[in-house]
C-alpha cells in the first residue's frame, strides 16, 4: 500500500541525505538475536525471553500468518495491555508484510468500530478477557457487521469451547510454529519497502471523539527512533520499562520503537500500582522508564526511599502536562532526570531534550530540533517570516513526518502543504540552541495590540516557591481588547496574593504589559478528557463570566 503523501523527489532527498535508510525494524530484531542472542529482550509477568528466543517467535507467528492466507497488505489491529506477546505481535505484523494498528486496552466498540470499517481489518490480536471485560465477544459483535475480520487472535494459551471459527491461541500457535523451519524466500517476497510501503498505523483523537489514523512507512520512525536513542544516549545495556501502555508514544516510544535499535531490553508492566511499579524498576534494575503524568503523581505517594532505584538514569513521560512541581519533585525523589520533546502523530517528531542538559533546559524547553528538521518562524496574522530572535509560529519539514491520515488526501493536505510543510501550532522562539514553547497561536493573547506568550509567564511563575501550577488565560476588556489572567494552585499549606504575583514577576524584569491583571486561586484545574492537559477553553469561559458579570 502505497504512501498518499510521499513523493519520489521527497524519497530521494531523504535517501540521500542518508537519514531515511532500507532498514526495517525487524532488522534490528534480527541483527540483536545474531551479535547477543543470548542476552535478555523481553520480560513480562510470565515470559523472559532473550532476544534469539524473540526472534524465533516473531518469524514463527508471522509465517503463521502468511501460512493461513493473510494476504500483503493486510490490516491486523493489536489491542494489547503491557506484553511480551502484544510485542511480538506488533513486529511480527511487520515481518509478515501485514500493516498494524495497535490501540489502546480501554477502546470500546464505538472507537473501534470506526477503526475496523475505516481499515477493512482482517484480524485482531486481543485477550480473551482483560480487567472484567470480554474483547473477544466485543469483536465477534463487530465482526456480524464486517465480515472482512476473519480470525481471533487470543494471548490466552487456550482457546474458548465457544469462541467463533478462526479464533487462535497466538502464544500457543507461535511456540508451536517455532520448532520448525521457515522459508526465507516468503518473507523476502513480502518484504515492506521502508518508503513506499505503509507499515503501520498510529490513532490520534479528533474533535469529535473518533480516532483519526495515520499512516506511517518505516523510515521516518526509524530516523525518529535513531534520534530518540542519541539524545537519550541508549546502549544494549539499558534497561527500559513499560509503565505507562505500550500503545502510546510515552511508552511505546522508548520500548517499541528506540530500544530494539540500540539492544535494549524491554520490560512490562501489565498492571500499574506505584507500589508495583518501584519494586519491578528495583527487581528489573532499570535505567529508562515510560510514563504518563499521573503515574508520577501515584508514585510520589510512596516512600520511595524503600527502594533502591539507584539503576534509573532517566524518565520518558509524555501524554500530558507534566506539572513544573511534580516534576521538581519526581527527579528528587526517583534520582533520574525527565526528558522533554515535542511531536504529535499528527505532524510527527519536532525536537528533544538530550538527558545530560541542564534542568532549566529540560523543565523550560523542548530541546533541539532532530536531525534533518528544518525549521521557520512566521508571523501569526501575515505568515511572513519573522525577525531572527523574535518569537513566531513554529512551521517545519522533515524525514520525522508521517505520511497523512490513512487514505484521505482531502483531510492530509490541510496538515502539509505540498512541499511537505506542516506547523504544530506553537508560538516559539529559539535561545541557546533550544526551542521554546511560548504559547499555541490560538492561545496568544493580544493586550492593545501588544502579544503576551502565556506559556512565558507560567514558566516564570512556576518557579515562586508557593506555586504548584498555573494556567495563564486571556479575559475580554473593553479598552485594550485582551488582559490577561493567572490561575494559580498553591503548593498545600501556602498562600498566594496578588502581590506576590506581581512583586515575583517584577523581580524577574518582565514588561508591565506582560503581568497578569487578575488572579484566580483553584484547586484544580479543568482537563481535557484523559490526556492531564489543562483545559484553558473551559478557564476562558469561566473568567469571561465572572467578569461580564462584574466580579
Amino acid at each position: 500500500m502505497k504512501p498518499i503523501r510521499y513523493t519520489k523527489e521527497m524519497i530521494k532527498e531523504f535517501m540521500d541525505a542518508g537519514y531515511w535508510t532500507q532498514e526495517l525494524f525487524y532488522d534490528f530484531w534480527d541483527r540483536n538475536a545474531r551479535e547477543f542472542g543470548d542476552r535478555e529482550a523481553m520480560v513480562d509477568s510470565n515470559y523472559r525471553l532473550t532476544w534469539s528466543e524473540a526472534k524465533k517467535l516473531v518469524d514463527a507467528i508471522a509465517i503463521s500468518w502468511v501460512e493461513m492466507g493473510i494476504p500483503r497488505d493486510a490490516r491486523i489491529i493489536i489491542q494489547s495491555p503491557n506484553t511480551v506477546f502484544g510485542f511480538l505481535s506488533r513486529i511480527a505484523c511487520e515481518r509478515a508484510g501485514c500493516i498494524s494498528l495497535t490501540v489502546y486496552p480501554y477502546l470500546r466498540e464505538r472507537e473501534l468500530e470506526y477503526m475496523v470499517e475505516r481499515t477493512e481489518a482482517t484480524a485482531v490480536v486481543i485477550p480473551n478477557e482483560y480487567r472484567n471485560f470480554n474483547y473477544l465477544e466485543m469483536y465477534r459483535e463487530l465482526q456480524k457487521r464486517f465480515p472482512h475480520l476473519k480470525y481471533f487472535f487470543l494471548f490466552d494459551d487456550e482457546v474458548p469451547g465457544s469462541a467463533p471459527e478462526g479464533t487462535f491461541s497466538i502464544t500457543s500457535m507461535a511456540k508451536d510454529r517455532a520448532t520448525r523451519p521457515v522459508d526465507e524466500k516468503i518473507f523476502a517476497a513480502r518484504r515492506f519497502s521502508s518508503t513506499e510501503d505503509v507499515a503501520l498505523l498510529t490513532t490520534t483523537t479528533g474533535t469529535t471523539g473518533i480516532p483519526k489514523l495515520v499512516e506511517w512507512p518505516t523510515a521516518p520512525r526509524v530516523c525518529t527512533s535513531k534520534g530518540r536513542v542519541d539524545i537519550w544516549g541508549l546502549t544494549k545495556d539499558d534497561i527500559t520499562v513499560a509503565i505507562a501502555p505500550h500503545a502510546g508514544g510515552a511508552a511505546g516510544t522508548l520500548t517499541y520503537f528506540a530500544a530494539p535499535l540500540a539492544g535494549a531490553k524491554t520490560v512490562m508492566l501489565e498492571e500499574f500500582s506505584p507500589e508495583g511499579a518501584l519494586e519491578l524498576i528495583e527487581k528489573e534494575k532499570a535505567t529508562a522508564i515510560g510514563v504518563v503524568p499521573t503515574h508520577l503523581v501515584r508514585i510520589l505517594e510512596c516512600d520511595t526511599s524503600k527502594y533502591d532505584l539507584s539503576s534509573l538514569r532517566f524518565i520518558r513521560s509524555a501524554g500530558g502536562y507534566l506539572a513544573p512541581q511534580v516534576a521538581e519533585e519526581a527527579e528528587k525523589a526517583l534520582n533520574a532526570a525527565i526528558t522533554s520533546d515535542l511531536g504529535t502523530q499528527d505532524v510527527g517528531s519536532v525536537s528533544g531534550c538530550r538527558v545530560e542538559d541542564s534542568k532549566d533546559l529540560r523543565r523550560r524547553t523542548v530541546g533541539r530540533m532532530l536531525p534533518g528538521n528544518k525549521v521557520r518562524l512566521v508571523d501569526k496574522d501575515s505568515g511572513q517570516p519573522v525577525p531572527d530572535g523574535e518569537p513566531g509560529v513554529l512551521h517545519f519539514r522533515g524525514p520525522h513526518a508521517p505520511a497523512g491520515y490513512f487514505r484521505d488526501e482531502e483531510l492530509t493536505a490541510t496538515v502539509f502543504n505540498s512541499e511537505g510543510w506542516t506547523t504544530t501550532g506553537d508560538i516559539v522562539k529559539f535561545d541557546q540552541g533550544c526551542l521554546w514553547i511560548l504559547g499555541r497561536a490560538k492561545d496568544m493573547i493580544i493586550r492593545g495590540g501588544q502579544n503576551i506568550y502565556p506559556a512565558e509567564i507560567e514558566g516564570l511563575l512556576n518557579d515562586h516557591p508557593a506555586v504548584a501550577a498555573v494556567a495563564v488565560v486571556p479575559y475580554p476588556d473593553k479598552e485594550m481588547g485582551e488582559r490577561a489572567c493567572a490561575y494559580v494552585i498553591p503548593k498545600s499549606g501556602q498562600t498566594f496574593t496578588f502581590k506576590d504575583m506581581v512583586d515575583f514577576l517584577k523581580s524577574k524584569k518582565l514588561a508591565m504589559f506582560k503581568l497578569p491583571e487578575r488572579l484566580e486561586i483553584v484547586d484544580q484545574f479543568p482537563a481535557v478528557g484523559d490526556s492531564g492537559k489543562v483545559n484553558k477553553e473551559t478557564l476562558k469561559k469561566e473568567i469571561a463570566a465572572k467578569v461580564n458579570a462584574g466580579a
